[in-house]
C-alpha cells in the first residue's frame, strides 16, 4: 500500500498551504541529493515528498486526492479517471486546457523544463549599535554551491554536452489519456531536466554544482534596525543544469547596548545625579553615540526620571539625511556610605524643613492620605 502523502510530508490532512510548503522545504533540504551523494534511500526519499507536494501544493489535485487517494491519479478505480488501467504515478491535471489540447493539438509539445533557478540562503549577522549608527562593512563566510568549472553548470564531461531526452523529446513530462481528463508525470528518464547527460563531469559527478564556501563583502548602511534584511542578488546557490543562481539574504541584529536604548530613530541614556546637584544645580557630561560628549544644565530642584532632549543626537533614518533625538533621563541618586556627621547633618537639614517646603510633592501625598482614612484622628 503507497505512503500517505500527509505522512511523507510530516503534515496533517488539515495543514494549511503555508504549513505543507514548510513542511516540505525541511525534508527537501534534508533528502537533497547534492547533500547524500550517492545515497539511493535518499533520493529515493527526495522523489517520494516532491511528487507528495507536487499533489497537495495544488488545490484541485489535493481535493481529489482527498476524495480518492492515490486511485485519483493511478486510473485503477472508480475515481475521476474512471477505468482506465495506465501505469501509476500520474499526477492529476484535468484542466480545461489539457481538454482544450487533446481537442486540438499539443501546441505546446516544444516547452520544457529549462535550467532550475539556484535556492536562497539565509545569513544571520551581529552588529554593534555604533555599527548601526555609522554604518559598517562585514565579511560573510557563507556555504554554498556554486557552478562546476569543468562542467560551465551543464553536468557533462567537457568535451560532451547533454542530448535532448528520447522520452519526453526535451518536455520534461510525458502526458497520458486517462478517460476524459489527460494526466502527467515527470519524465522518468530524465526526472523533468529535458536532457540526458550520457557523460556525467567527473567534477560534479554530473549535478553541474559543487560546494564550495565564499566570502562576500556586505556594506551595512547607517541606520539599519534590528530584523533588517540586505539581498545579494545573485550571491546563493548555484542554479541547476547552468540556471541563474539564487540570492543570499543577510538579516542584521542589533546587540544591546550597555548604556544607550533604542527606540527607532531615538536613543534613551539614563544618567544618575548627585542629590545636591539635584537640589542646587549644575552642570554634567553626557556620551553620544558618536564617541563625543553633550553639556547638560541640571536646574535646581531636578527629579528623578526628568527628560532632557538633544536634538539629532539619535539614530540616523535608513536611506534619509534625518536622525532621532538622544534622550537623557535623570536619575538622582541617594547617598550612601554616611559618615556620623553626614547623617547629623540630613537630620538637621531635614528639621529645618518641618513646614514641608523642600519636599512640597511628598507632604502633599501624605496630606492626601491622612484625608483618605480621617484626618489627624
Amino acid at each position: 500500500m503507497a505512503q500517505d502523502y500527509y505522512e511523507l510530508l510530516g503534515a496533517s490532512r488539515t495543514a494549511s498551504a503555508d504549513d505543507l510548503k514548510k513542511a516540505y522545504r525541511k525534508l527537501a533540504m534534508k533528502y537533497h541529493p547534492d547533500r547524500n551523494p550517492g545515497d539511493k534511500e535518499a533520493e529515493k526519499k527526495f522523489k517520494e515528498i516532491n511528487h507528495a507536494y507536487d499533489v497537495l501544493k495544488d488545490d484541485q489535485k489535493r481535493a481529489a486526492y482527498d476524495r480518492y487517494g492515490p486511485a485519483a491519479f493511478d486510473g485503477n478505480s472508480n475515481g475521476p479517471g474512471g477505468p482506465g488501467g495506465g501505469p501509476g504515478g500520474f499526477e492529476f491535471t484535468g484542466g480545461f486546457a489539457d481538454i482544450f489540447e487533446q481537442m486540438f493539438g499539443n501546441m505546446g509539445a516544444g516547452q520544457r523544463n529549462g535550467p532550475g533557478r539556484g535556492a536562497d540562503l539565509r545569513y544571520n549577522l551581529e552588529i554593534s549599535l555604533e555599527e548601526a549608527y555609522a554604518g559598517a562593512e562585514a565579511n560573510v563566510r557563507a556555504p554554498s554551491s556554486v557552478t562546476c568549472e569543468a562542467c560551465q553548470g551543464s553536468g557533462a564531461e567537457p568535451g560532451s554536452k547533454p542530448v535532448t531526452c528520447p522520452t519526453c523529446q526535451g518536455r520534461g513530462r510525458v502526458r497520458m489519456q486517462q478517460g476524459f481528463f489527460t494526466v502527467e508525470r515527470t519524465c522518468p528518464t530524465c526526472h523533468g531536466a529535458g536532457q540526458k547527460i550520457e557523460k556525467p563531469c567527473r567534477a560534479c559527478n554530473g549535478a553541474g554544482r559543487v560546494r564550495k564556501d565564499k566570502t562576500l563583502q556586505v556594506k551595512i548602511p547607517p541606520g539599519v534596525e534590528d530584523g533588517t534584511r540586505i539581498r545579494l542578488s545573485g550571491e546563493g546557490e548555484a542554479g541547476a543544469r547552468g540556471g541563474p543562481p539564487g540570492d543570499l539574504y543577510v538579516f542584521l541584529s542589533v546587540r544591546k547596548h550597555k548604556m544607550f536604548e533604542r527606540d527607532g530613530a531615538d536613543l534613551l541614556c539614563r544618567a544618575p545625579i548627585s542629590m545636591v546637584t539635584a537640589s542646587l544645580g549644575g552642570h554634567i557630561e553626557v556620551p553620544t553615540l558618536d564617541g563625543k560628549t553633550a553639556r547638560i544644565s541640571i536646574p535646581a530642584g531636578t527629579q528623578s526620571s526628568h527628560q532632557f532632549r538633544l536634538r539629532g543626537k539619535g539614530m540616523p533614518v535608513l536611506r534619509s539625511t534625518q536622525k532621532g533625538d538622544l534622550y537623557i533621563e535623570t536619575v538622582v541618586e541617594t547617598p550612601v556610605n554616611l559618615t556620623a556627621r553626614q547623617k547629623e547633618l540630613l537630620k538637621e537639614f531635614e528639621a529645618a524643613g518641618k513646614d514641608g517646603s523642600t519636599s512640597p510633592e511628598s507632604e502633599g501625598f501624605f496630606n492626601k492620605v491622612k484625608e483618605m482614612f480621617g484626618g489627624d484622628d
